[in-house]
């Protein structure tokens, strides 16, 4: 008899107590990563929000879709540690790392844009293209993986949620750019950051 989606979901995440001490380095580092971007954000946000900062209601997407995407990772790379991490060794780990290559470095491109928006404007572009190409091309293995029963719709639904999460943080960030950050001389100004 097959398991229910929640059994299933309990073993998935149960197996992160076979983790050794470079699995949880790992998995600290990674998931305390995108977490981090979450809560900075957030508190960015929150700052200038309380002080009556006027932020686009789409810029709160931003820690919406990092939150979603994080929470998603948390979850995911438990079995990326731990049941296919020796699958993943072939070429789904190359495409892992330069997704997040990309999606790391265009985050800090946008950042950065603040201050050199006409310079950084292809290079955000680009690699905020990159993020959303590489991340495609992840999905597409995790298909083949799931067809080929070496994948299981615990981790399928974990990648539709980094997906979701990741295109509505990247997309509301690239309007916030291209509109010129409303809201973000206000927030540093009042000389919290």
């Amino acid at each position: 008899m097959k398991n229910n989606f929640f059994e299933e979901t309990f073993l998935y995440a149960s197996r992160i107590k076979t983790f050794n001490s470079r699995d949880w380095l790992v998995y600290i580092l990674w998931v305390g990563l995108m977490y981090s971007l979450f809560v900075v954000v957030s508190v960015f946000l929150g700052v200038g929000f309380f002080h009556n900062v006027s932020y686009p209601a789409y810029v709160f997407n931003i820690p919406l879709g990092i939150f979603i995407f994080s929470t998603a990772i948390a979850f995911d790379t438990i079995g990326h540690r731990t049941v296919y991490k020796e699958f993943l060794q072939k070429a789904e780990a190359l495409v892992h790392h330069i997704t997040i290559f990309a999606g790391i470095t265009s985050v800090l491109v946008l950042c950065l844009a603040y201050y050199y928006p006409v310079f950084l404007r292809i290079p955000a572009l680009v690699l905020v293209a990159l993020s959303i190409i590489y991340s495609l091309i992840d999905e597409a293995l995790h298909w083949y993986r799931y067809l080929s029963k070496s994948s299981d719709r615990v981790e399928m639904w974990s990648h539709f949620f980094i997906l979701l999460g990741h295109m509505i943080m990247i997309i509301s960030w690239w309007q916030w750019y291209t509109e010129g950050y409303p809201g973000v001389s206000e927030t540093l100004a009042l000389g919290f950051f």
